[in-house]
């Protein structure tokens, strides 16, 4: 059964070719929302707070700061209305997930950036 599984989503799941992005690191989304007959392009852009899942069942956490109040959302990898991804900016984290970047304000929840 799980063979079966994974054939479908390999041969009917489209799959776009989005960078490479781990947690710590600072992404915009773009992705389309339709609004009765029109649709528009929104973006989202904050830390990735974890990634998580395998194949096509794969999703990532982005936090955003909107204000003072923190903003968090989760997106399926594999969502068509996603437009394209762009990675801002490289975090260096030691954690796949970094839960405690949300007690963090101020200084703290500075992440330094990977060097190439």
């Amino acid at each position: 059964m799980e063979s079966l599984v994974k054939f479908v989503q390999d041969e009917f799941v489209t799959k776009k070719d989005f960078p490479e992005f781990a947690a710590g690191d600072t992404i915009t989304v773009y992705y389309e929302i339709t609004e009765g007959a029109k649709t528009r392009t929104q973006f989202f852009r904050g830390v990735v707070i974890q990634k998580r899942g395998t194949g096509a069942s794969q999703t990532f956490t982005i936090r955003k700061m909107s204000g003072t109040v923190g903003v968090e959302r989760i997106f399926p990898l594999n969502l068509p209305a996603f437009q394209k991804i762009e990675v801002n900016k490289r975090g260096k984290v030691r954690r796949a997930r970094i839960y405690y970047f949300r007690e963090l304000t101020g200084k703290k929840a500075r992440i330094k950036e990977r060097r190439r």
